[in-house]
């Protein structure tokens, strides 16, 4: 990870911020410093996608996931990141990043990042991951139960519409 920096000094703050429920957004507060800049000198296209690995690592600090998945040795894994830029973040400007959950199906998230400044919302990012574990996959229900989670999240159509756009994306083995 190319943000090891910014990751020891999020694991330490995080205990100073408040536990959330799970369908809460979680913030990170940053600031764009140089080596975040691209050649137009603002915030690289690349690096929004690194920034919102933290926020999803801010999620599961937040609400207690972390430690009780490392425990079981569940890792993340990404499946579709998209994102819509409207406006630029310069340097050092000052940035926070909302990361929430948008629903869930019996084996994906899908979650919402939101990158907000003073002058109105950056960009907007839709993820869509599952865990895995030693033996494969892990349901979505032993995640939500894992933080006594109760109530469903029912998929959206938006949702659904993402689902169907991840299949248009697949590739072929020209082979087979």
């Amino acid at each position: 990870m190319n943000l090891i920096f910014r990751l020891i000094l999020q694991l330490i703050t995080s205990c100073l911020r408040p536990h959330q429920s799970l369908m809460e957004s979680a913030t990170l507060r940053m600031r764009v410093w140089p080596a975040d800049l691209d050649i137009n000198l603002h915030l690289t296209n690349s690096r929004y996608l690194a920034l919102m690995d933290l926020g999803r690592i801010e999620l599961m600090l937040r609400t207690g996931m972390m430690l009780k998945v490392m425990k079981r040795r569940w890792l993340p894994v990404v499946s579709i990141a998209s994102i819509r830029f409207r406006r630029e973040i310069s340097p050092f400007e000052r940035f926070t990043l909302h990361t929430r959950i948008l629903g869930w199906d019996e084996k994906w998230f899908y979650m919402e990042q939101r990158f907000e400044t003073t002058r109105g919302v950056a960009a907007i990012g839709i993820v869509k991951g599952l865990f895995r574990g030693p033996n494969g996959n892990v349901p979505s229900r032993a995640l939500i139960d894992l933080v006594e989670y109760e109530d469903v999240a029912e998929k959206s159509e938006f949702l659904k519409t993402l689902d169907a756009f991840e299949q248009q994306l697949k590739v072929t083995d020209p082979t087979e």
